[in-house]
């Protein structure tokens, strides 16, 4: 599967931003998906995952309350619905793809590119 991930922008603190991927082919539904950020000079951190149904999804605690992840297996896309942005969530965010949820960015073998998000203080 390829997956391409945008939406990414500049906005300030308080601010929203909805990120998109769009995944190829036809086993999307097939899929579990994470978005995963990176700021300069850190790891790649799990942001949120969603099971291939849609039905469970997780989040990490510094984005609970704030950020939706969703999907639609119809237009073969997942969405990151980011509000209450804040500068600490400046990164670059990218989304994946594995058979199976987790949380873990090693496991997962399909990645887009990287869609810049920038908060301002």
């Amino acid at each position: 599967v390829q997956l391409q991930a945008f939406g990414g922008g500049l906005v300030q603190a308080g601010g929203s931003l909805r990120l998109s991927c769009a995944a190829s082919g036809r086993t999307f539904s097939s899929y579990a998906m994470g978005w995963f950020r990176q700021a300069p000079g850190k790891e790649r951190d799990v942001v949120a995952t969603i099971s291939q149904n849609g039905i469970n999804t997780y989040y990490a605690d510094s984005v609970k309350g704030r950020f939706t992840i969703s999907r639609d297996n119809v237009k073969n896309t997942v969405y990151l619905q980011m509000n209450s942005l804040k500068p600490e969530d400046t990164a670059d965010y990218y989304c994946a793809a594995r058979i199976g949820m987790s949380y873990y960015a090693r496991d997962y073998a399909y990645w887009g590119q990287g869609t810049l998000v920038t908060v301002s203080s």
